[in-house]
């Protein structure tokens, strides 16, 4: 049994896969999965798995150095993200992007996580970084 908190073995799985700069991507259950690109579907109902929670599971083993989100996310939830990204461990620099950019560069990642989250625009791609 693992000591972290992350306890979902795909997940657990696909932290340990990532190489420096591989891209994931952290997605509400509306976002449209790429052809071709492993889908992590964690979605049960209407708001589980939030998608908050899963970052902060993620957040216990993964390594980030940078994040993308769509520039359309409500002034809110642009706040949230950034709210998120002061509380890893580096120094992570956030883009914005239009939503149809943001959907074409998911098809570069390694595997998308689909939680079961409503809010508009609540996806984020992170970029892989190393702990040393």
């Amino acid at each position: 049994m693992k000591r972290t908190p992350l306890l979902n073995r795909h997940l657990s799985q696909l932290v340990a896969s990532l190489g420096h700069l591989d891209e994931i991507v952290l997605a509400d259950a509306g976002l449209p999965m790429p052809d071709g690109v492993p889908v992590i579907d964690l979605a049960v109902t209407r708001g589980v798995p939030a998608f908050w929670d899963v970052m902060a599971a993620l957040r216990s083993e993964l390594v980030i150095e940078a994040a993308c989100y769509a520039s359309e996310a409500s002034d809110e939830l642009q706040q949230q993200m950034v709210d998120e990204m002061a509380r890893w461990d580096t120094d992570i620099k956030t883009e914005m992007m239009p939503h149809d950019a943001f959907k074409a560069r998911t098809s570069r990642a390694k595997a998308v996580i689909r939680t079961g989250e409503c809010t508009p625009y609540c996806n984020v791609i992170l970029v892989s970084g190393v702990p040393f």
